[in-house]
């Protein structure tokens, strides 16, 4: 059974936060609350959170050093951030957002239709990423398997053969999601997104291809990372 996605919420004020839940309730994904960039960063050490909506001015730690922080962080460096604003001041104020690592920048009041657009589309990647991610765990279990069991006369080509059904599930989606992506124009963050983690699936592709019997050995195997 596939987890929900966790989605952060940074804002001081309350009903900015009652306001952002309302939006994106119909996601279904999981809404985690922070009043706070101190209390952001506390909520990053524990979870991982598919998209982050950061609210530029917050008294103390504002949004920018608040996203100066978790770009910081290797652990939450790739974790794409929604710049939410109150104020404009021009090119120079948004540009100070997109350089603190933001993937965008809305200004309020904000269009629900849209704000809820482009965070499905981060949570959808943030899926995908997951489904891979369990595939080549499950890949890199078969592996060592079969160093393991290496001699005995053991037919790993049924699981071989889920394994690559799972793949070409997965790859079709993530064909699909960046087919969308490009035809909509959305995002060049999330179009870039889309695009790497089709590059992973390829790798995993081969890895599975040249486990299959006569197409060379386990120690072919691309990495991952």
């Amino acid at each position: 059974m596939v987890q929900k996605a966790k989605i952060l919420l940074v804002d001081d004020r309350p009903e900015n936060l009652l306001a952002l839940e309302a939006i994106l309730s119909a996601l279904d994904q999981t809404l985690v609350r922070a009043s706070s960039g101190e209390e952001a960063l506390k909520a990053l050490l524990t979870d991982d959170f598919a998209v982050i909506l950061l609210d530029v001015q917050m008294p103390g730690m504002d949004g920018f050093e608040t996203a100066a922080h978790i770009k910081r962080r290797e652990r939450t460096r790739d974790i794409p951030i929604i710049f939410l604003t109150a104020i404009n001041h021009g090119p120079h104020h948004t540009f100070r957002g997109y350089a603190a690592g933001a993937v965008d920048y809305i200004s309020k009041p904000f269009d629900p239709w849209v704000l809820r657009a482009k965070v499905s589309v981060f949570v959808e990647l943030y899926m995908k990423n997951c489904q891979l991610r369990e595939q080549a765990s499950l890949l890199r279990l078969q592996l060592e398997g079969g160093d393991k069991d290496a001699g005995e006369a053991k037919e790993p080509a049924g699981l071989l053969a889920e394994l690559s059904a799972r793949l070409a599930a997965v790859e079709e989606q993530a064909e699909a999601l960046t087919k969308q992506l490009n035809d909509e124009s959305t995002d060049a963050a999330a179009v870039a997104t889309a695009a790497h983690l089709e590059r992973k699936l390829t790798g995993l592709r081969r890895a599975l291809d040249a486990l299959e019997p006569g197409t060379g050995s386990a120690s072919s195997v691309p990495s991952q990372n």
